[in-house]
């Protein structure tokens, strides 16, 4: 797994490195623009325009939303992710912290109609996941949405053949979603395959 120091080192050749491999339709990013474009569009299509961000990165979709008007909050827990961020959203309320520990106290504060997540939440456990979702949820506005892209799948025999087929490729530090896993413990939760190894889930209350 990448700790912060790693995400440090990689911020300046992230979007790079995610597109080559999204290009490729190879694992781990396979879809991604496809899924970022989805929940960019599903984000404006719903009836407000607050938005909180895990794991925003370099801010590639939420800058998107930030130029159409949507207040933007975040938390990561790289230095240099979060620099490049604010370069393209200086309004964005962003955090820097580990939010396996927790969401900063400001952030809890608020109420969103959406809540994203992008290629971040696989460095949580399963249960882990669960947990952090079920936390999430409080934070939604009455008709608001936790919007979850990442490598993911509809059941564990999908993983492992992908697995099989990414070889020495595949980051055995890094927890995959599995859907047919998850829907038991979390309600209102739906799920749509975008590649091979990743796809989109939407919570509500």
């Amino acid at each position: 797994m990448l700790n912060n120091k790693g995400f440090d080192l990689w911020a300046d050749g992230y979007d790079k490195s995610v597109g080559l491999s999204d290009e490729d339709g190879t694992y781990p990013f396979a879809g991604y623009k496809t899924i970022l474009n989805a929940i960019y569009g599903l984000v404006l299509s719903g009836s407000g325009r607050m938005v909180l961000d895990i794991g925003f990165g370099t801010g590639t979709l939420t800058a998107k939303l930030y130029e159409q008007g949507c207040t933007i909050y975040g938390q990561d827990f790289s230095g240099r992710m979060l620099e490049l961020a604010r370069k393209k959203m200086p309004d964005a309320a962003l955090y820097q912290g580990d939010f396996s520990l927790g969401l900063a106290e400001k952030l809890r504060q608020k109420k969103y109609d959406a809540i994203i997540a992008t290629y971040s939440l696989h460095h949580l456990g399963d249960k882990q996941k669960i947990r952090f979702i079920r936390e999430l949820l409080p934070l939604l506005t009455e008709e608001g949405k936790i919007y979850i892209g990442d490598v993911a799948f509809e059941t564990r025999r999908q993983l492992n053949e992908c697995k099989a087929k990414a070889g020495d490729e595949w980051d055995d530090e890094e927890i995959y979603f599995v859907y047919e896993e998850l829907k038991t413990y979390i309600p209102n939760l739906t799920f749509k395959k975008y590649s091979d190894c990743a796809g989109l889930f939407v919570i509500g209350k």
